[in-house]
């Protein structure tokens, strides 16, 4: 289970982690830890990148735990990341319960080449020969993501710093500074 959930979290890290950008612009970070040190979280890329992430001092810890596709139902909130075929469907490549009207949207995401993140409210779910069909309403538009069965279903839980460990899969969505580190509030770590 810990693999697959750990595939969420690595999913296409041939991508740049971070780019030259500049100070505030947001930033993913992708990885593993490498230490914690105070209040400074030091990831390691696939690419072999050590990245220093400061932690604010109201700095939060959240799970990962596994879910399955049979537990999305209409009315959940979910945030889908997905890729466009070749005939023009989205086809998702993780989904994730959220808590309600957390980002509300669809735009554009880091983890796939041309992917899209969709945050939004289950309308309807329906099964296909290649897995299952989320009908998905945000901002007053609707969408459909096909979901295959291999593709991690999971939700946020509480966490603390008792994960945060050296080798732990981590994700943190923060600010970039001007040295090139990171500052985030929060850090999403699979158990």
């Amino acid at each position: 289970m810990r693999s697959s959930l750990i595939g969420v979290v690595f999913a296409f890290a041939t991508i740049p982690v971070l780019a030259q950008a500049p100070e505030g612009t947001p930033a993913r970070v992708r990885g593993t830890v490498a230490k914690l040190d105070g209040q400074i979280l030091r990831v390691r890329t696939q690419a072999g990148q050590e990245i220093p992430v400061a932690l604010a001092p109201n700095f939060t810890i959240s799970g990962v735990e596994k879910r399955s596709l049979s537990d999305i139902k209409t009315g959940d909130y979910i945030a889908a990341t997905s890729v466009r075929g070749r005939d023009g469907k989205l086809r998702a490549l993780e989904v994730h319960f959220l808590p309600p009207g957390a980002g509300e949207g669809q735009f554009a995401w880091d983890l796939a080449p041309d992917s899209l993140m969709t945050n939004a409210t289950v309308a309807g779910v329906a099964a296909a020969p290649q897995g299952q069909v989320l009908r998905v309403t945000y901002k007053g538009q609707e969408a459909e993501i096909t979901v295959p069965p291999e593709v991690p279903v999971v939700a946020f839980v509480p966490g603390d710093t008792s994960l945060v460990k050296a080798g732990a899969a981590v994700f943190i969505f923060g600010q970039r500074k001007p040295d090139g580190s990171v500052s985030t509030t929060r850090a999403t770590l699979v158990l």
